[in-house]
C-alpha cells in the first residue's frame, strides 16, 4: 500500500522560504494528557509529545535535577584510571597540563580544568593550539614542548581520540596522557594513560550526547572524590571545593557545542544557567557585559551572543583568550579580555561577509541533487569557515561542508555542519579511513577535516555516495515543523513565561515554532543591516497588536514580501518562535519570524 503523503500545515506547500509546513508529530491524547498532568494549556502538551516527552519522563523534562540524572562517573571506561593518575598527580604536585581545543566547548573545558586545580592550590599549564599554525588537536611538538618545560602528565580536552601519531610521540617523550573527549571514535584507540569519551565504541551506552566539557565535569567529579578518599581536604586549610559553582562553563560549553539537550545535559544547562545568573564567574560577567546582555541570560544567549565572542578568540584572534577569560577572577582584567575578544568578534563577522558572499556564489555551482552542498576556494580564512558552513546549511537546506584550500601546502581544512538525522561525523570518520583525509573527526552535527586538494574531488564523491539516503530520508530541505497555530492575542507574555517551563531549549529539545495564520502586517521597516521590524494584527486589523522582527530576511523572497504586506494589506500566514525583548528596563514579548507564505 503507498502511504499516503501528509497535508501541508495551513496548506503551505512551499513557503516564502522554500519550505513545506508540517505541524510536528505529536499524540493528540498524550499531548492532551501530559497538559493535564502538568497543569499546562494544551498546546504546550503539544510541543511536549512532539519532542519524544512521556508520562514517564515528564518530571525530569520538566525538573531536570543532577541528583537523578548525573551518572556515577565511574560507570565510564578509563575514569577510574584517570582519576587515580591524577589524584596521585596532584598529591605529589607534579607539573600538569591541559591541552584544549580552541572553539568554546575546548575553551570551557579547559578552564572548568584551571579552576578546578586552582581552587587545589596546584597550577596547571594550558595550552590552546593556534587553529591557523597547527591546526586540531594534539600535534607532536606542542606535546615535546610541554615535556621540554617539566610537565609530566596531559590532559586533552575536547581532542585526542583519533590523535594516534601525536600520543605516540608524547610518549616517546616521556609524557603521560589522559584523553578526555567526545568526538567519534574508531575501533583502536591511541595510546594513553585513559581515553575516556562517551562515544567510544567499547562504551556503554546512554551518554553520547555529552559535550567534552559535560566529560570533563564528570573528572572534575572523579578525582574530587579519590581525593576525598585519600584524605587530601581539610576543612580548616583545605576545604573541598564547590564544583557546582563551575556549572556555568559546563552550560556554556554544552549549549555552543549543539549536542543535544536532553537527560543529563538538559539538568547540567538548567542548572548552569542558575549559577551563571548569579555572575559569581568574573569572565562570564564580563563576556555578558560586552555582549550588551540587557536580561538574565538563557541557552539564546549563551549560543548567540556569549559563545561567537568566546570563538573569536580562537577564529581570529589569540586562541587561549577565551580559556584565560573564563579562568579568570579579576573584574579588571577580565573586562579587558572580554572587550578584546568583542573586538576579535567584529573582525571575525567582516571577515565572516566576505567568505559567506563567495561561499554562496560557489553554493551555486552545486547540483540540487547533491546530497552535500560542498564548496571550497582558496584563500578563505579558515576561522571562519564553521560559521560559514552553518550558513551555507541553512540556505541550502541540506549539510554542507567549507573548504578552505591553502595553494602553498596544497591541503584544504574544511568545517562541516549537518541536519538532524545526518551523522556528519560519521561519515568523515570513515572518509578517513578509506584514505581521503590527513584528519578528520566529529560528531552527529558538526565535523571538521584536512584533505590535500588532489583529493578533493573523490572525498566529494565519496561523501555524496555516503550521505545520500541519509539526507533524503531526513527530508533536508522540505520541512519546517510547526507545533501549532495561535492567534495575535494568544501570542502574549503570559504564554512566554510557561514555554521557559519546557526550557532550555537548543538541539534535541528545539525551541517551539508557532504559526499565526493570515495575520496582517499593520507596519514594516528596515532596520539594522537586513532586518525586518513589523507590528501585527489579526486579519481584520482589529485586536491586539504583537511585535515581530525578521532578522536577515531581505536578500530573498520573505523580507520583501513583509513590506509589500504592509503596503496592500493582505495577509500572510506567519512561523516563528516568541521571544523576551527587554527595553529599558521593560520586557515585552515579540515574535521572532522564520518563515511566510500567501494563503
Amino acid at each position: 500500500m503507498t502511504a499516503v503523503a501528509e497535508a501541508p500545515f495551513l496548506g503551505v506547500a512551499r513557503s516564502l522560504q522554500g519550505r513545506r509546513w508540517r505541524l510536528r508529530n505529536a499524540d493528540e491524547r498524550l499531548a492532551l494528557a501530559l497538559a493535564q498532568r502538568a497543569g499546562l494549556p494544551e498546546v504546550l502538551g503539544r510541543v511536549l509529545a512532539g519532542r519524544g516527552v512521556d508520562p514517564d519522563s515528564l518530571d525530569d523534562h520538566l525538573n531536570p535535577s543532577l541528583r537523578r540524572l548525573l551518572p556515577d562517573p565511574s560507570r565510564f571506561r578509563d575514569m577510574d584510571a584517570a582519576a587515580d593518575r591524577l589524584a596521585a598527580a596532584i598529591i605529589a604536585g607534579d607539573s600538569v597540563a591541559v591541552f584544549g581545543d580552541y572553539d568554546v566547548d575546548g575553551a570551557t573545558s579547559s578552564a572548568l580544568l584551571a579552576r578546578f586545580f586552582a581552587s587545589l592550590g596546584r597550577p596547571l599549564r594550558v595550552y590552546i593550539p593556534d587553529r591557523l599554525k597547527e591546526g586540531y588537536g594534539p600535534n607532536a611538538p606542542a606535546l615535546r614542548a610541554l615535556a621540554a618545560e617539566g610537565v609530566k602528565l596531559v590532559i586533552t580536552v575536547d581532542c585526542g581520540t583519533l590523535a594516534f601519531a601525536p600520543l605516540e610521540d608524547a610518549a616517546a617523550a616521556g609524557l603521560e596522557v589522559v584523553v578526555v573527549d567526545h568526538h567519534l571514535a574508531e575501533p583502536e584507540l591511541p595510546r594513553a594513560v585513559a581515553v575516556i569519551n562517551p562515544n567510544r565504541l567499547d562504551e556503554q551506552p546512554g551518554f553520547g550526547q555529552l559535550a567534552a566539557v559535560g566529560v570533563a565535569f564528570l573528572l572534575v567529579v572523579a578525582v574530587n572524590r579519590r581525593l576525598r578518599e585519600r584524605g587530601f581536604y581539610n576543612a580548616d586549610t583545605r576545604p573541598e571545593p564547590d564544583l557546582m559553582g563551575w556549572l556555568d562553563l559546563v552550560a556554556l560549553g554544552t549549549v555552543c557545542d549543539v549536542v543535544p539537550l536532553t537527560g543529563v545535559n538538559r539538568a547540567l544547562v538548567a542548572q548552569g544557567i542558575r549559577i551563571l545568573r548569579g555572575r559569581g564567574n568574573a569572565g562570564l560577567a564580563a563576556l555578558a557585559d560586552a555582549a550588551g546582555m540587557a536580561e538574565p541570560p538563557g541557552a539564546y544567549h549563551l549560543g548567540f551572543l556569549m559563545g561567537p565572542r568566546v570563538n573569536a578568540g580562537g577564529r581570529v584572534g589569540r586562541a587561549d583568550l577565551g580559556t584565560r577569560l573564563l579562568a579568570c577572577d579579576d573584574p579588571r582584567e577580565a573586562a579587558a579580555m572580554a572587550a578584546e575578544l568583542d573586538r576579535y568578534n567584529r573582525e571575525r563577522q567582516e571577515i565572516e561577509a566576505g567568505v559567506l558572499a563567495e561561499a554562496m556564489a560557489e553554493l551555486e555551482h552545486v547540483p540540487d541533487e547533491a546530497a552535500l552542498a560542498l564548496v571550497a576556494r582558496a584563500g578563505w580564512h579558515p576561522g571562519v569557515i564553521g560559521i560559514v558552513a552553518a550558513r551555507i546549511r541553512e540556505a541550502a537546506g541540506r549539510p554542507s561542508f567549507v573548504i578552505a584550500l591553502d595553494d602553498e601546502s596544497g591541503l584544504g581544512k574544511g568545517s562541516g555542519r549537518s541536519i538532524p538525522g545526518v551523522d556528519l561525523g560519521a561519515a568523515v570518520v570513515a572518509a578517513g579511513q578509506a584514505g581521503l583525509l590527513v584528519n578528520g573527526g566529529g560528531h552527529a552535527m558538526a565535523a571538521g577535516l584536512t584533505v590535500e586538494a588532489a583529493k578533493l574531488n573523490e572525498l566529494k564523491a565519496f561523501l555524496n555516495t555516503r550521505l545520500a539516503a541519509a539526507v533524503a530520508a531526513a527530508g533536508a530541505s522540505a520541512s519546517l515543523g510547526i507545533d501549532g497555530a495561535l492567534g495575535i492575542g494568544g501570542a502574549n507574555a503570559a504564554l512566554f513565561d510557561q514555554l521557559e517551563k519546557l526550557g532550555p531549549y537548543g538541539s534535541g529539545n528545539p525551541e517551539p515554532r508557532f504559526a499565526l495564520p493570515a495575520a496582517r502586517v499593520v507596519t514594516a521597516d528596515v532596520v539594522g543591516e537586513k532586518h525586518v521590524r513589523c507590528l501585527l494584527a489579526a486579519a481584520d486589523g482589529g485586536g491586539p497588536r504583537l511585535r515581530a522582527i525578521a532578522f536577515r530576511s531581505l536578500d530573498g523572497e520573505f523580507g520583501p514580501a513583509l513590506l509589500q504586506a504592509r503596503q496592500t494589506g493582505a495577509p500572510l500566514h506567519l512561523a516563528g518562535h516568541l521571544r523576551a525583548d527587554h527595553w529599558r528596563g521593560e520586557r515585552r514579548v515579540q515574535f521572532v519570524l522564520e518563515d511566510a507564505a500567501r494563503p
